[in-house]
């Protein structure tokens, strides 16, 4: 894992592995939408990441009951011509100690031609097909927020959004992008794994660049 990488992903330091990881989205032009779940900024190993299966069923947003195909490494749906979100708070199991258990939530989008931020947690373009972005959470904008881009040669590089949440998309050529960030929030939180006391949100935001 590349060090500049870590930061976003890094949810606590005792957590198993398994929990440094995300869920995104890939879509190419109006097709399907293909739902992952590993590293984005390594090579996907043969068939899919190990811990693949643990993605069961992430809800689309809004709502829809198009049926889900598993794939070698991903999910996949057919969705309408847009942007896509999903998210899923129950991928992993709870870790940690009783009382004190922690949890994950994702919340992955595709596109960026819908410059709302719909979800609890969303990377957003500020404009529709633009270059900027806003980084959401529950409908306010996150001042300094910690952001990784990943270009499509995997290379990385970490941003600060300023005092409105915005941060600018180093753009290296054509091909898909993939923004992470991530928060952790501390108090009592009633997921669809159970209550925990720490939820660590990470939302991916994904657009290609023709």
């Amino acid at each position: 894992m590349k060090a500049k990488y870590l930061a976003p992903l890094l949810l606590a330091v005792f957590a198993p592995a398994a929990q440094a990881h995300e869920v995104w989205i890939e879509r190419d032009g109006a097709g399907p939408a293909r739902i992952y779940l590993g590293e984005p900024a390594e090579a996907l190993p043969p068939g899919g990441d190990p811990e693949f299966d643990h993605l069961k069923a992430p809800k689309l947003v809004p709502a829809s009951t198009a049926p889900m195909a598993r794939k070698a490494g991903y999910l996949e749906v057919a969705v309408p011509a847009g942007d896509v979100r999903v998210q899923d708070d129950s991928v992993f199991d709870p870790w940690g100690e009783e009382g004190k258990k922690e949890a994950v939530a994702y919340y992955a989008r595709a596109g960026r031609a819908d410059a709302r931020a719909v979800m609890p947690f969303e990377i957003a373009p500020v404009s529709a097909g633009g270059d900027r972005f806003t980084v959401v959470r529950d409908g306010k904008p996150v001042a300094g927020a910690e952001v990784t881009v990943i270009s499509p040669d995997k290379w990385t590089k970490a941003l600060r959004a300023d005092a409105q949440g915005v941060v600018t998309v180093p753009v290296r050529g054509k091909g898909r992008y993939l923004l992470t960030s991530s928060q952790k929030d501390e108090g009592a939180f009633d997921t669809s794994v159970g209550e925990v006391a720490v939820l660590h949100r990470i939302a991916t935001t994904s657009f290609l660049v023709d």
